[in-house]
């Protein structure tokens, strides 16, 4: 028998309508988990940006001794400026860092502080975090330099945490995709079960393997992308909310820097629509197949 697109079309609108039940226990399904799927991805990648976000904050400070001389100044700055690793510098004279200071310390600490006693400094960003410790290395001891100082352990610790991160939420959207087939297989497969007398029957009538499967499989996608079109509504959500609090949070706030972009969003809906219309498919395909072995 050859399979029209119209009776393909009849008759997978016929058997959802016949078991509208089933239909929506696995729309229902098919949402739930691949949402939680969306949400692992969606954490990861926010995850992914809070690390950019962090290298980029990356600073190194090179701290001029007061009794500095301008010579030893403009040595300093002129190889900063030409240094290959270094981004770029902003110089911050005694006034500004004393004013910093007096935010800092303790009142009994700033009285004992002058502006002539507190020292300038060079604020620079490496081109790459790694690159933070060639600034340490070239300018510590350097007439005229009174220190460096550079988050390097906190930047290796955020670094690892990071990583650690990311793998824990691409473990966890693997773990819940494996889940999310086994249930949509399920509940695809308890729907065919409940339809298995009418399979019999077609098949007695002459009905060709694929004359049977095709409007199962019809089904099946149409199940998978309804389902994974609300996950993907579900995902949009939560990254509006997440983005919603990264406005109102302080910027150096996690959720802040783990703001996504709408391009970011719409890549892991994308592929939480695609990935709902493989497993219904694939799922109404193997669910099938032991009822036409008849």
């Amino acid at each position: 028998m050859a399979v029209s697109a119209e009776y393909v079309v009849r008759e997978t609108a016929s058997n959802l309508w016949r078991n509208r039940l089933m239909t929506i226990a696995a729309i229902l399904t098919v949402a739930v988990s691949l949402a939680l799927v969306g949400a692992a991805l969606l954490l990861k990648q926010g995850a992914a940006n809070a690390e950019v976000d962090w290298q980029r904050g990356t600073q190194v400070q090179v701290w001029m001794a007061p009794s500095a001389s301008s010579s030893e100044l403009h040595a300093v700055n002129t190889q900063l400026t030409s240094a290959a690793y270094v981004h770029g510098c902003v110089f911050r004279n005694q006034s500004y860092d004393y004013s910093e200071a007096k935010k800092i310390l303790t009142a009994d600490e700033s009285q004992t502080l002058t502006v002539a006693d507190t020292p300038s400094s060079y604020r620079c960003v490496p081109n790459q975090p790694e690159d933070a410790q060639l600034v340490v290395d070239r300018f510590r001891g350097q007439p005229g330099v009174f220190k460096v100082t550079a988050p390097i352990q906190a930047y290796h610790t955020m670094q690892e945490t990071i990583t650690v991160l990311q793998w824990v939420f691409l473990v966890i959207a693997v773990v819940l995709l494996l889940s999310a087939t086994v249930l949509i297989l399920n509940t695809i497969r308890m729907a065919i079960f409940a339809r298995r007398r009418e399979v019999s029957v077609m098949k007695l009538v002459g009905a060709t393997n694929w004359f049977i499967r095709v409007p199962f499989m019809s089904e099946g996608m149409i199940q998978g992308l309804v389902g994974s079109l609300v996950a993907a509504a579900l995902v949009f959500g939560l990254h509006a909310v997440l983005n919603h609090l990264g406005n109102v949070n302080h910027p150096d706030a996690v959720l802040t820097q783990m703001r996504m972009t709408g391009w970011e969003v719409l890549w892991t809906d994308t592929v939480v629509v695609l990935v709902g219309v493989a497993i219904g498919s694939a799922g109404s395909f193997i669910a099938i197949r032991r009822f036409l072995d008849i």
